[in-house]
């Protein structure tokens, strides 16, 4: 059975270990060495990217969470996981995985109080659409030559993936749509 880590030092990590519970999936929060080395994918959330980033080399655990996500450890990054994994983040100095090849720019889609719910066209599986929900989400400005488009929001990247890094600039636990969830699963 699948043994799913929710990265747990801060942010909306709850809604992904109810969703998980949900597909019937052992999931777990994560917060040392150990416990990320239990499991078989890891799922980085949303919150503040600075302060993760941060939490992450206070821990111990940056250069160690590099080394598993370049040696293929599944990884799917929401809103702050997606900067968290990108290349560079405009205008930023925090901490970077630099795992993902794009670049993105943090709080592109406005304040908090700017966030908004929205459907997003699909570009994989059987649905063309889906709803997604964007808090504070970054923009993806740049794409690698290996980074793959599995949507859109007005024409404009916002779920992606390459090889066995899946990220997305919207809040998918925060909906009833399961289908970016279970296409990690298939990466684990």
């Amino acid at each position: 059975m699948q043994k799913i880590g929710v990265l747990a030092l801060q942010g909306g990590y709850d809604p992904h270990l109810r969703m998980l519970s949900g597909l019937k999936v052992e999931a777990y929060p994560v917060k040392t060495l150990a416990e990320i080395d239990a499991v078989q994918g890891l799922i980085l959330p949303g919150g503040e990217s600075t302060t993760i980033g941060k939490l992450l080399v206070l821990q111990g655990l940056f250069s160690p969470l590099i080394e598993r996500i370049k040696a293929g450890l599944p990884v799917f990054g929401t809103c702050a996981g997606l900067i968290l994994l990108s290349k560079n983040a405009l205008g930023s100095s925090q901490p970077l995985l630099e795992v993902l090849d794009v670049d993105v720019q943090r709080n592109a889609y406005g304040r908090q109080i700017e966030s908004f719910e929205t459907q997003v066209e699909l570009l994989w599986g059987t649905q063309a659409q889906s709803s997604a929900i964007f808090i504070r989400a970054p923009q993806i400005v740049r794409l690698g030559d290996s980074v793959k488009v599995l949507a859109r929001h007005e024409g404009r990247p916002v779920a992606i993936q390459q090889g066995k890094i899946l990220a997305a600039s919207y809040h998918p636990e925060l909906t009833e749509n399961t289908a970016l969830h279970q296409l990690f699963l298939s990466l684990v």
